[in-house]
């Protein structure tokens, strides 16, 4: 059985996917963009956007009673890969022990112009 999972402290889901879903102790959540739900507005810097994408998947994991600790698997996106030592040091404040499978792939355009776009597969 699936469970649909929204935090309203996360952007709302921009088109017709959810935040997140949990299934048999594993939760799945979508790719999250740099974007301040309070606000509506995107970071200038990659270190900015990259702080906002964990912050957001943070949220979502503990909507659903997870903690960004439960995560197996990451997916970043960036729209230049010469970011990613910039990246990388931001998601090491996220992310300090039993690190999770990581991917990271420079891709051609992300939405809305952001630099960095980060999804997680969290498990208990």
């Amino acid at each position: 059985m699936k469970k649909i999972i929204a935090s309203p402290l996360a952007p709302k889901a921009v088109g017709p996917y959810s935040q997140a879903v949990e299934a048999n102790g594993t939760l799945y959540i979508s790719g999250q963009l740099p974007i301040d739900a309070s606000t509506g507005k995107m970071a200038e810097t990659i270190e900015e956007q990259t702080r906002q994408s964990l912050t957001n998947l943070s949220y979502i994991a503990k909507e659903a009673g997870y903690e960004l600790s439960d995560a197996v698997k990451v997916t970043v996106l960036l729209d230049d890969i010469a970011d990613f030592a910039a990246m990388n040091g931001v998601y090491a404040q996220f992310f300090t022990e039993n690190m999770p499978a990581r991917v990271c792939y420079e891709v051609a355009k992300l939405p809305m112009g952001a630099k960095v776009e980060i999804d997680a597969i969290l498990a208990k």
